[in-house]
């Protein structure tokens, strides 16, 4: 289907060039524009294609052999989150959030994936820093995650002095430094808390995002809805007015964008959430929570599926055309869903 696309691009760019060009002058400057062109829109193909879904367990096994370390509570998670920061920075292309030369500069769905994925990264690095790694409010935090975890929160589109790729470099550094002494029984500083208060924490800032995902997701059709931003608090107050009816609507040139930002953002948590899973098996497992757990990462998997249009459809409501936002947003809202039952069952003793 792509080599189809490249072959049916490059024949009609020739011809176009044909048609333009008469004489010898008219042929050479045809052929410098598909010389220069083709490559162009080969390596856009190439560079827009997303990463596949990896066996964290695996990988994580597999590397810690590399390392001569033991897989220790919280190293599947922690090199999780090492992976996906190294395939976000080395697949096809590199990073191209950043990029001012075609053809990334003229592509925005891979960078609005990469931005999901990165918003992901970010909200696990916190939670690494201020909860997964201290055992309480009043612990020092640890030296290495200090560092890391801002650097993650650079700006994703500078593209020098310093680039975007350089910061996430220096802070995958010292990822890997913890990493390494979490593996080491020496050193008892380099710790992580497989605890169900920690895990919640974590959890309660993937739902925000998700639903705010969902309802930008939603607002592809535009429908106006009632304002229940102070309902269910007596007293409840907000900094300036706003309208009983509001209507939402997300602007035409940016659904594709926002499509993939939540494609990137549940690539993400699908590899984290199976971290989690073993790093946390005894937790979920006493609280009952384990089947939750499997269903918001199927719910989430079902994101990934192929997308046999070559354009993001935004058809409305029940019409003739589809409409993958609220096709994304059906998963992800029930993938939200099942996070706040599963954040419930944590509560519980």
């Amino acid at each position: 289907m792509v080599l189809d696309s490249i072959k049916d691009a490059f024949f009609t760019a020739c011809e176009k060039l044909r048609l333009f060009g008469k004489g010898r002058l008219g042929k050479i400057v045809a052929i410098i524009g598909v010389v220069l062109v083709l490559p162009i829109l080969i390596l856009g193909f190439i560079w827009n294609s997303e990463p596949d879904l990896f066996d964290v367990d695996i990988a994580a096994k597999n590397y810690a052999e590399q390392q001569g370390n033991q897989v220790v509570t919280g190293y599947v998670t922690t090199y999780t989150l090492k992976h996906v920061i190294e395939t976000l920075l080395n697949k096809p292309g590199g990073f191209l959030s950043n990029d001012v030369m075609p053809p990334s500069v003229m592509m925005d769905n891979m960078p609005s994936w990469e931005f999901g994925v990165l918003v992901q990264v970010r909200d696990l690095s916190r939670a690494m820093r201020k909860s997964f790694s201290r055992s309480q409010s009043q612990s020092v935090e640890d030296k290495d995650l200090a560092i890391a975890e801002p650097q993650f929160s650079f700006d994703h589109r500078s593209f020098m002095l310093p680039s975007s790729e350089k910061e996430y470099k220096k802070g995958l550094k010292k990822l890997d430094a913890y990493l390494q002494r979490l593996a080491d029984s020496k050193d008892q500083n380099a710790q992580f808390y497989a605890r169900a208060d920690n895990l919640r924490d974590w959890l309660a800032d993937v739902e925000t995002r998700l639903g705010s995902l969902s309802q930008r997701l939603s607002a592809s059709v535009g429908k106006d809805r009632l304002n229940t931003d102070l309902e269910g608090e007596p007293g409840a107050k907000q900094s300036t007015y706003k309208k009983e009816l509001l209507e939402v609507k997300t602007p035409w040139l940016e659904i594709d964008n926002v499509f993939f930002e939540a494609r990137g953002t549940a690539w993400a948590l699908i590899h984290f959430l199976r971290a989690i899973e073993t790093d946390f098996a005894d937790i979920l497992e006493k609280k009952k929570a384990v089947i939750s757990l499997r269903q918001i990462i199927r719910e989430l998997e079902a994101t990934q599926e192929v997308i046999w249009s070559p354009v993001i459809l935004n058809g409305s409501g029940f019409g003739f055309l589809a409409n993958h936002s609220l096709v994304m947003a059906s998963y992800i809202s029930r993938a939200n869903a099942a996070l706040i039952q599963l954040s419930s069952l944590l509560q519980k003793g």
